[in-house]
């Protein structure tokens, strides 16, 4: 599974209708939900906004795609099919259309549709997605300084802490590095 890095635009222009591109990030659907808002705002005069995702929820992955207007098939799908097609996950493809004047026909939307949400991510910086875990601890005082070393080496940081007469710790780092991590801290106690 992949990811997209950040937020991406692209823009064409064929036969004198404009389409825009974007690939961005998005956690959840709320999220995608709420830049799909933005989009309209900022677009308000388009003819078209077609959008798909593709989120790893706790369920498996979960997906939409809509034409927004256009022929059934021919705007949502193709957007779609690229995010499915590289793996992508947590991601938002939205293709905007200012229509020109001239038809395009079945064939040519969803050409035009796909090749746009292409560019876009042909753009967008693409990174493997890794699975985090989030751990709650209890450590003595002065184990927090080795596992601040250690949590670094593994690529996991700390999220929240709390001292008290000892530390309560929330701690997020990859999932395959999580045995790992607890090895080097017997004493440890996972709350």
């Amino acid at each position: 599974m992949n990811c997209v890095k950040s937020y991406q635009s692209v823009e064409e222009l064929i036969k004198k209708s404009r389409f825009i591109g974007i690939i961005t990030p998005c956690a959840d659907e709320r999220e995608a939900l709420q830049q799909l808002r933005q989009l309209h705002a900022e677009h308000a005069n388009a003819t078209h906004i077609a959008f798909a995702y593709r989120l790893k929820t706790e369920q498996g992955i979960h997906y939409r795609f809509h034409d927004a207007g256009e022929p059934t098939g021919t705007a949502g799908k193709p957007i779609y099919q690229h995010l499915d097609g590289n793996d992508l996950i947590n991601v938002l493809a939205v293709v905007i259309r200012y229509y020109g004047g001239i038809k395009l026909g079945a064939g040519g939307l969803t050409r035009a549709y796909g090749n746009t949400a292409k560019l876009a991510l042909d753009a967008a910086e693409i990174y493997p997605y890794i699975e985090m875990a989030r751990l709650h601890l209890t450590l003595d005082y002065p184990q927090l300084q080795p596992l601040e070393y250690q949590l670094k080496k593994l690529g996991g940081q700390i999220i929240q802490q709390d001292f008290a007469e000892q530390i309560r710790l929330q701690i997020q780092l990859p999932a395959a590095q999580t045995e790992a991590l607890l090895s080097g801290f017997p004493g440890a106690l996972r709350t």
